[in-house]
């Protein structure tokens, strides 16, 4: 195991994790950052319960890919179980995050999808940002992160989504995890999340009756950022 490139992704994850607060999607510990690496058979991932005042890149917790640690040193987050589910169905993903970002735990706790109701949404979801059924109390009782993690994927097969065009989630009662091809991007993306979410509590209060965004609109501002035709950007 290359140890030089393990901390390597664990400085990156440390720095993912520390812009959580940074850009204000997380207070207390309410969050985590990960990063897979394939080749390496390993998944890094922030500490559980540790204040991001007090953490270090070496905090960084490694497993396998199974969730396993391999690394003696700190808990993995509660959420790992979760970060594993969506590694080995999304085998296009580097990064998974996960916070209780206000915007976007309200449209979760509300148990609605978050419909395209603008650019801003298109620039980065192509389509609504779905929300999950609630999970069931055998579920929760049972394997609880792990069954997280099923019923995202359930919620992306069922509805026959592209978790590449679509790279985020909202999970009923709980709350959003998105996904990039490194932590960085996968922070960008909560990001845009959480700032959507208010858009579109605010579009609602303003137009109840306001419904989403045409479907040549979401494809103009898609992609001129997305795929082998965009031109945004040098």
């Amino acid at each position: 195991m290359c140890n030089e490139r393990i901390k390597k992704i664990q400085e990156r994850v440390f720095e993912a994790n520390l812009a959580l607060p940074k850009a204000g999607l997380v207070k207390l510990t309410w969050g985590n950052v990960s990063e897979i690496d394939r080749e390496l058979g390993v998944i890094v991932i922030k500490p559980s319960g540790v204040p991001y005042s007090k953490m270090t890149p070496e905090n960084m917790v490694v497993t396998d890919l199974e969730g396993q640690v391999v690394q003696q040193g700190m808990k993995p987050s509660s959420d790992l179980a979760t970060h594993v589910v969506l590694y080995k169905e999304f085998e296009e993903i580097s990064a998974v995050v996960h916070t209780h970002s206000k915007n976007a735990v309200t449209w979760a706790q509300s148990g609605r999808e978050l419909p395209a109701y603008g650019t801003t949404h298109a620039d980065t979801f192509y389509g609504a940002v779905p929300c999950t059924r609630q999970l069931t109390k055998e579920e929760v009782k049972n394997n609880y992160e792990t069954e997280t993690g099923n019923v995202i994927i359930e919620t992306f097969t069922t509805q026959q989504i592209d978790p590449l065009a679509v790279p985020g989630v909202l999970v009923y009662g709980h709350g959003p995890f998105t996904w990039g091809v490194s932590p960085q991007k996968a922070v960008e993306i909560s990001i845009v999340l959480d700032e959507i979410a208010e858009m579109g509590t605010l579009t609602e209060n303003n137009n109840p009756e306001i419904k989403a965004i045409p479907q040549y609109l979401l494809d103009k501002h898609y992609f001129r950022k997305h795929g082998k035709n965009a031109y945004y950007g040098q």
